[in-house]
């Protein structure tokens, strides 16, 4: 639930602080000059909503590397990382994807795969998961790590994330100038009401957007378990590693990239989950889901 919590919070806070540093800039001069202005503010509301996605992806690599603590397998030091750097090569050709940065960091059992591009991704597993799993086990997870990538998961949630928050800040501005219009009596330009209002009404839609969000990526997770399960012939191995990971408590991720990671779903916020709960995703896999 704490993960959870803070995730929504790290959203919403980004959002809030480009709409405050817009207002200084004086991004918001349109409503200014000549009151609500809708085309300029889609404008407005759609460069803000992706380029504030599209940054977080493409600096996705460097910031997971950095707040993971992983280090980048360059060159094989003992065996354990020899099979690990071959098996996520073979996975990669098998995907059709082009070979990722394989990397390693301390914690407890949890991979992810993140990156802007299919053919250059970063895929990472935890120490952990490399002791607590057998090694077909391992291979399943990796499995499905490289269907994230080769599903292009990454691409797709930013852009769905740039689409809701587009939305956010189009509807958080329009409520906000009737709100100033409306309740503060605002009538030239806009008044101190407009900035509040915005505040407000971005966080109850940033709120409301992290639910379609958490939907799609659930969803992700059904599709990067099949990949794994073609990927290795069998649905077996998928199985027997959510059941592992079932019984332990999943390692923590950074907010960031807690919806690229290995995580059992909320079993009482499922809707505000990036992973749906285990043994749904063992039923897909079993072929008994609805």
């Amino acid at each position: 639930m704490k993960r959870i919590f803070l995730l929504i919070i790290t959203n919403i806070a980004v959002m809030v602080v480009l709409t405050i540093t817009a207002s200084l800039l004086g991004a918001d001069q349109f409503l200014r000059q000549s009151g609500l202005n809708v085309a300029s503010l889609a404008i407005f509301a759609g460069l803000m909503g992706f380029g504030g996605a599209f940054i977080s992806l493409l600096i996705s690599k460097p910031m997971a590397k950095w707040s993971t603590g992983a280090h980048v397998i360059d060159a094989p030091q003992s065996a354990d990382e020899q099979w690990l750097v071959a098996t996520v090569r073979r996975l990669a050709e098998k995907a059709g994807v082009g070979m990722p940065e394989v990397a390693i960091y301390d914690g407890a059992p949890n991979a992810f795969a993140t990156g802007a591009f299919r053919d250059s991704a970063l895929v990472a597993v935890s120490t952990g998961l490399l002791q607590s799993m057998t090694r077909e086990e391992v291979e399943a997870v990796l499995g499905h790590e490289m269907g994230h990538v080769a599903n292009g998961d990454m691409v797709t949630l930013t852009l769905i994330q740039g689409v809701v928050n587009t939305f956010v800040i189009f509807l958080s501005r329009v409520v906000g100038y009737v709100v100033d219009r409306a309740v503060f009596k605002t009538e030239r330009g806009v008044g101190p009401g407009y900035m509040i209002a915005v505040i407000v009404s971005q966080i109850v839609f940033g709120i409301v957007a992290s639910l379609i969000v958490m939907w799609f990526s659930r969803q992700r997770e059904f599709r990067a378990d099949a990949a794994s399960a073609s990927l290795l012939g069998s649905p077996r191995p998928m199985i027997a590693a959510l059941r592992r990971l079932g019984g332990v408590e999943p390692g923590a991720l950074p907010q960031s990239f807690q919806a690229h990671g290995i995580t059992e779903g909320s079993k009482f916020l499922g809707l505000f989950s990036s992973h749906p709960p285990i043994e749904e995703r063992i039923a897909a896999l079993e072929g008994r889901r609805g």
